[in-house]
């Protein structure tokens, strides 16, 4: 049925669709709902306790016996500079007078935790069969022991300096992740973001650049961009917004009305809420602040400063101040369970193969 089954057979799962791993946006549900499926449904994991990790993971071995993929971030831990800090704060004094807010309160913390021993004693303990990272890889002497496990490891790649890199340190796939895609960026070798290319231009060059099957993400939401993928050279493809339109999705309900308006057709590339480039819908902090400021304190603490005007606003039903994640394909998704998204688009892309 499938032409290329080498992350198939990589992975040990029937579909080449992987549910992206979205941190803040899915928990275990849509894991056990995607892999049931015959896909690979990934838990991220960069802001989750390690108890709650546990507790997810426990739940997600309990319900299904299909494989998974467990992501983290493998950032370094941003050094706090305390002029900077003060001068984001600056920048934010007018919305916190508006929201009644006192400028000089202590900034609320902004973690997301990079992968570690704590981490790695999840990976050792409950086995997942891929582990997934994102801006870059972690030291070399963690990710032996990940691959120790036997889990497949896989990262993304912005370019393909990137995949080239990322193949020579041992990645058993790679994520291609184009300029469309939603969320953080993967980019891990340079802070250049013109950089960045688009899904389609990136694809085909990587594949042509790596021997390890190469995973297409950012931009694909429906079968057409499944399809263009597979033809490119993409052994699989890794769907993030899409998923987000599911009732498995854990985002708020205003981040859910957002992707469904007009407004989901306007996205960019902001570090307004964290301190890295990261693709949401654009909304006023982005537009009065950003979308990429200078001032924005190093990831990710950034976004430390901006939660109590989040937590002011969002009850009265606004986006203003919170990130709205999203690729630029959101208009092209529907609202779907997850389990049933995966298996309707399989069917629809064999359709397209079977009648060309």
């Amino acid at each position: 049925m499938w032409n290329d089954r080498r992350v198939l057979e990589l992975f040990g799962i029937d579909l080449p669709i992987i549910q992206a791993p979205m941190a803040g946006a899915n928990l275990s549900d849509m894991v056990i709902a995607v892999s049931e499926a015959g896909g690979l449904g990934s838990l991220p994991c960069a802001l989750l306790s390690q108890d709650k990790a546990r507790e997810e993971l426990s739940r997600i071995r309990q319900r299904t016996g299909k494989p998974i993929n467990v992501n983290f971030f493998c950032h370094r831990a941003p050094v706090v500079d305390a002029e900077r800090e003060a001068g984001w704060k600056h920048r934010l004094r007018d919305y916190y007078l508006e929201f009644g807010l006192d400028p000089e309160m202590t900034t609320p913390p902004s973690t997301r935790a990079p992968f570690d021993e704590a981490y790695l004693s999840l990976v050792e303990e409950f086995r997942p069969e891929v582990v997934s990272f994102h801006f870059g890889l972690p030291q070399r002497t963690l990710l032996k022991r990940v691959k120790d496990t036997g889990a497949k490891v896989l990262s993304s790649a912005t370019t393909v300096d990137e995949a080239r890199w990322l193949e020579a340190e041992g990645c058993d796939a790679i994520i291609a992740q184009g300029f469309e895609a939603g969320g953080h960026r993967g980019i891990f070798l340079t802070d250049d973001l013109s950089t960045q290319v688009g899904t389609m231009a990136l694809v085909p060059q990587v594949v042509d650049a790596v021997k390890v099957p190469v995973i297409a993400a950012g931009g694909i939401a429906d079968a057409r961009g499944i399809v263009a993928a597979l033809a490119l050279g993409a052994s699989a493809v890794q769907l993030g917004t899409a998923y987000l339109f599911t009732p498995e999705a854990t985002i708020s309900p205003v981040h859910r009305q957002a992707l469904k308006g007009a407004d989901a057709e306007r996205t960019a590339l902001t570090n307004v809420f964290t301190g890295r480039p990261a693709r949401g819908i654009v909304n006023r902090i982005m537009r009065e602040v950003g979308p990429i400021s200078e001032l924005a304190p190093e990831f990710p603490l950034a976004g430390g400063a901006l939660a109590p005007l989040r937590q002011k606003s969002e009850p009265l039903g606004s986006g203003d101040f919170m990130s709205l994640w999203s690729g630029q394909a959101a208009p092209l998704s529907r609202e779907l369970p997850a389990g049933e998204l995966t298996r309707r688009l399989a069917d629809e892309v064999l359709e397209r193969l079977e009648s060309r």
